[in-house]
């Protein structure tokens, strides 16, 4: 279902999972919900998609088939890009056109899922390679302010959004290396 929208439909993909998100209760929104699958499949990337649908929600919702492709889509989506070779990884979060605060407060909220993610299925306290300062640099954007409206700013948010990209990509590998911390 998502693997038939054109890029640039991004705007219209994330208001739909926000919006399922939202309607069934979940305690994320569409950026944080990205963040954990993302955080999941960096440790695991064989974690299933009903493991990540289980983080999500506190109860089992009674979503539609629409609504359950929809998910599930995004999820397998995010996995074949985060394993993919190239650099088409991108972080879920609105689109240029939304006012800067929205894509600031989604990538804290993303920050936050992600990092949630992380500890799901890592369970030491060890981390390998430069593992342990992409997650402190990952905790200090949880911090950042959501009020930033200048065009110094945006073009911050540019950096560390690309920032995260790459360095999402090598804690992956550095943590799919280090597999006996596993649970």
């Amino acid at each position: 279902m998502l693997a038939n929208f054109k890029q640039n439909s991004q705007s219209m993909i994330y208001q739909l999972i926000d919006t399922i998100l939202e309607r069934h209760d979940a305690d994320v929104d569409a950026a944080e919900a990205h963040g954990i699958a993302i955080g999941m499949l960096c440790v695991d990337e064989r974690v299933q998609w009903t493991d990540w649908f289980s983080e999500l929600f506190k109860a089992t919702p009674d979503l539609s088939a629409l609504e359950l492709d929809a998910l599930e889509d995004m999820f397998e989506k995010t996995r074949t890009l985060l394993n993919a070779d190239s650099f088409e990884f991108q972080l879920f979060l609105p689109d240029d056109e939304s006012m800067l605060m929205q894509q600031v407060e989604a990538l804290r909220s993303w920050c936050e899922g992600f990092l949630l993610g992380i500890g799901y299925r890592y369970t030491s306290s060890v981390w390998p390679g430069d593992s342990g300062e992409i997650l402190k640099d990952i905790v200090e954007f949880t911090k950042l302010d959501s009020k930033a409206i200048d065009e110094e700013d945006e073009q911050a948010f540019t950096e560390i959004n690309e920032y995260l990209r790459a360095a999402i990509l090598l804690l992956r590998d550095d943590l799919r290396g280090n597999r006996r911390n596993l649970h």
